[in-house]
């Protein structure tokens, strides 16, 4: 299975609680963290409605 590296690149200070809860769900505790996540349409859902605080860096196969 493929897997994106994502990385948390802007604060979710002035965000919704969804989009807070929604970082907290990608695995993510610490700003500029990096994370390798399985590349699942439940997963790219949620990367696309952070899509504003984080960056996809690349396609892990």
């Amino acid at each position: 299975m493929a897997h994106l590296k994502i990385k948390w690149i802007h604060s979710d200070i002035g965000c919704t609680k969804d989009m807070r809860d929604t970082i907290k769900s990608l695995g993510f505790k610490r700003l500029y963290e990096e994370r390798t996540v399985k590349n699942t349409p439940e997963i790219r859902g949620m990367v696309k409605k952070v899509i504003h605080l984080v960056k996809v860096l690349e396609d892990v196969r």
